[in-house]
């Protein structure tokens, strides 16, 4: 049996089995935190260039842009799915280095509101993406990732298969739908190495990819059922030929969605071991910016690749350098949105404290990656004083969660500015109670 059947078995058999309370409430916190993200997003670049871009396909259709436009499912997958990866701020399954919330939630929501589906549909079906595209990502490895953007590739494969159930495919056409999205998956990392809005459209083109392939498997469209395991196929091609069986056999017993790091700052989540370690040191030393003489910063070789921009100049490439968000993080006291507007990114207090990072990969820290993400950090004072700090994990990992008021917070702080404070929590209590909804037409 290939290992798409194997997952496809497995997300089909999910129609039959009712979902365990606690599995189901963090589907229902994954959703929240992708609205809060969503929306943001939507007002950013680049949802609005896309907008116009596919105007051909908005204004009809049967799913609606969470601001309220109508658009057709594919339209809705493809803007949204990029709108809630642009801000920094969704979620992270940390062993896949992957961002499952934006390519999975956006393609299975604008299929489930075309189709009137209802939240209980919708929860399973995005519990099958999250557990099928994590393992994915999970096997590819740290290889995948040296070019590959997960988010871009391995959540195609969530989105297809969070469709997939939605259109309630049996587990041949599901397993073909998974087939033909493996070719499709694309995402480079080179393409946010530099100023661009590519990285958010990775997520958005996931999106749309899995819809697509779940519509074509549902009319009979086939795929290469061996695309992860085939000799020329994913696993080799894009990895180092990893070994599947470890990451299939946990299928059912354990659910990853369990296990998701919701971010606490907005910015890559590279920095956030780093900022929070910062932020602990300087507490501890009692210090003000005005007085660090001297910031040194140790950790995993992935966290300088993406984000070691030493003289970021736009918002892209500020939420991508490491010095910038940490010299935030010890001026302003956090790294939130306002953190990359026009007056932030000139601001002279930290743009001098960032002269004084320097940035160092750390060997036992790098050979943790990706299963931990941790930084060292030590702070050297103008007066002589010295001190270092073990930042073991990340506010928001699944050692240190965010808790359901933690979510609330940062879901009023983010979709309030975009849609009012009042209809923020209206739409923060109805997405709470997703299992109890009759459909999604609601905005």
């Amino acid at each position: 049996m290939t290992i798409a059947r194997r997952f496809a078995d497995y997300a089909s058999a999910l129609r039959a089995h009712e979902l365990a309370p606690e599995v189901i409430h963090h589907a229902k916190r994954a959703v929240i935190d992708w609205y809060a993200a969503l929306l943001p997003g939507l007002i950013e670049a680049p949802a609005p260039l896309l907008e116009q871009a596919f105007v051909d396909e908005l204004d009809r259709g049967a799913a609606r842009l969470a601001l309220g436009r109508a658009a057709t499912p594919r339209a809705a997958a493809l803007i949204q799915g990029s709108a809630a990866h642009t801000v920094e701020f969704d979620d992270i399954y940390r062993e896949a280095i992957y961002h499952p919330g934006a390519p999975t939630i956006a393609a299975a929501w604008a299929l489930a509101q075309a189709r009137r589906t209802r939240g209980p549909d919708l929860i399973a079906a995005i519990v099958a993406g999250y557990e099928v595209s994590t393992r994915i990502g999970e096997a590819l490895g740290r290889r995948h990732y040296k070019f590959w953007h997960n988010t871009g590739t391995v959540g195609a494969f969530g989105a297809a298969s969070a469709c997939a159930h939605l259109l309630g495919l049996d587990a041949t056409k599901h397993a073909h739908a998974l087939a033909t999205v493996g070719t499709f998956a694309a995402g480079l990392q080179q393409a946010f190495r530099m100023d661009s809005m590519s990285k958010p459209l990775h997520a958005g083109r996931a999106a749309e990819a899995g819809l697509s392939a779940a519509q074509m498997a549902a009319c009979g469209i086939t795929g290469s059922l061996d695309i992860l395991e085939g000799e020329a196929g994913m696993g080799r091609a894009m990895s180092d030929g990893p070994d599947w069986a470890p990451v299939v056999a946990t299928l059912g017993t354990r659910f990853n969605i369990t296990r998701m790091t919701f971010k606490n700052h907005g910015c890559c989540g590279h920095t956030f071991a780093a900022i929070d370690g910062a932020l602990a040191l300087q507490q501890a030393m009692g210090v003000s910016a005005a007085s660090i003489r001297r910031v040194r910063v140790a950790t995993y070789a992935a966290a300088l690749e993406v984000a070691g921009n030493p003289t970021p100049v736009t918002a892209a490439e500020a939420r991508f350098s490491l010095p910038y968000v940490i010299a935030t993080a010890l001026t302003r006291g956090s790294v939130r949105l306002d953190a990359f507007s026009a007056s932030a990114l000139a601001d002279p207090e930290r743009r001098a404290l960032m002269t004084r990072i320097e940035l160092a990969v750390d060997p036992e820290l790098d050979a943790a990656f990706p299963g931990q993400r941790a930084a060292r950090l030590t702070i050297e004072t103008l007066d002589g004083r010295s001190d270092t700090y073990l930042q073991p994990t990340r506010k928001g990992d699944p050692e240190a969660p965010l808790t359901d008021r933690d979510l609330d917070d940062k879901f009023i702080e983010l979709a309030g500015p975009v849609v009012g404070a009042d209809h923020a929590r209206v739409l923060l209590d109805r997405l709470w109670r997703l299992d109890e909804q009759a459909d999604l037409l609601w905005h």
